[in-house]
């Protein structure tokens, strides 16, 4: 019975337009399943020679759900899948986990989810169409969405109080998400906690986390803090953070080559936004800034000796809105004033095509950023 009834619940919510968020298909008897969804329709109007250079659309669907198993215990799990399809548009599971919900004791659950700093660093993830530089970022330990992560969670200090909340998070063979685990082709065990402060009822939340991975041969750590003002119409966010990696093979060439050598990125993310009521809708104007530093040491490279690299990997200005119609379509416009110069070291990482050696890398130009979302 249930079968049939999500066979035929499923087709139908792909063409509905419900009020909330999501979509109930299943409530009965202490069990509970939600389906929601979302169509991203953007363009990035850039230098073709740039990285994310064009369209950027996609498409999201997930499934939540919820089991009561005695008075005090829930069980629950999420899935969600996305699927793109712009130039080097690929697939991928986002989350894949399940677990156990202990009410004032809190939770536990395992598998595909965020990294636990990704907490802190997503008070500044909240741009129109960009952002999430820290958020999402290769270089940090447990700030992605990564594979293998167990997680604790409590939201309210064991009952105490509802303005301390904490998580601990350990990675199995795991933290998949950073760059040196991608260029090793390797993956490590990493851990990782955050703690968030409800400052009362001024709406303000502080939150800061650490995590580490290492292995025989190299350690990787990152720490954030970060602060939030949100009373519905203002929104205010900062964060810093850092990450060191200590003899991390991070340096590749076309050659193949790869150099051994401790680097450090650190960097800070600010952001304003207000909303508007308006007699249709809500209008949310957006101002933001990023930059993000890569510090590393001297290297070899078939026997000559490098200095390292002490410049940008990202840094801009963003100047954008967001329109929500209603609670399921949204139009955005965003423009990002890159602030890159051609020797930094970002402005390489993020060409794609560079068609003349003696011109400005395409991977210092301004983008800007255009769309639609349709979601339920």
């Amino acid at each position: 019975m249930k079968r049939n009834l999500l066979a035929i619940a499923i087709p139908a919510l792909l063409v509905a337009a419900g009020a909330n968020a999501s979509i109930e298909v299943w409530n009965k008897d202490g069990n509970k399943v939600d389906f929601y969804g979302r169509v991203k329709a953007v363009n990035h109007v850039t230098d073709r020679g740039q990285k994310n250079e064009g369209d950027d659309s996609s498409a999201r669907l997930g499934m939540s759900g919820q089991t009561q198993i005695t008075d005090g215990i829930t069980g629950y799990g999420r899935w969600e899948y996305e699927t793109k399809t712009g130039e080097d548009a690929d697939n991928e599971t986002r989350y894949a986990f399940a677990g156990l919900n202990f009410g004032d004791y809190g939770s536990f659950d395992y598998g595909r989810n965020d990294g636990v700093l990704k907490a802190i660093t997503a008070y500044t993830d909240v741009l129109p169409e960009f952002g999430g530089d820290a958020a999402n970022n290769d270089w940090h330990v447990l700030s992605a969405r990564t594979k293998a992560v167990a997680t604790y969670r409590n939201s309210n200090f064991f009952g105490l109080t509802d303005d301390l909340s904490f998580a601990l998070q350990y990675a199995d063979n795991g933290d998949n998400s950073n760059s040196v685990d991608r260029f090793r082709k390797d993956s490590r065990e990493a851990w990782g906690a955050n703690i968030e402060w409800r400052i009362f009822d001024t709406g303000l939340t502080a939150g800061t986390g650490y995590a580490q991975s290492s292995s025989s041969d190299h350690r990787h750590n990152t720490w954030t803090a970060g602060i939030k003002y949100d009373n519905y119409n203002l929104y205010l966010a900062a964060n810093y953070f850092q990450s060191k990696l200590k003899n991390g093979t991070h340096l590749t060439w076309t050659d193949g080559y790869t150099a051994d050598t401790d680097a450090k990125v650190k960097g800070f993310e600010l952001v304003a936004q207000y909303g508007i009521d308006l007699d249709v809708g809500r209008l949310t104007p957006s101002l933001a800034y990023v930059q993000h530093k890569l510090k590393t040491d001297s290297y070899h490279h078939y026997g000559y000796l490098y200095s390292g690299d002490n410049s940008p990997m990202v840094k801009y200005v963003s100047l954008g809105a967001t329109y929500d119609l209603n609670k399921n379509f949204s139009t955005f416009v965003e423009y990002k004033f890159n602030l890159l110069d051609r020797d930094d070291v970002g402005a390489a990482m993020n060409t794609k095509v560079q068609r003349d050696r003696h011109e400005n890398k395409p991977g210092t130009k301004d983008v800007l950023g255009i769309g639609m979302i349709y979601q339920f």
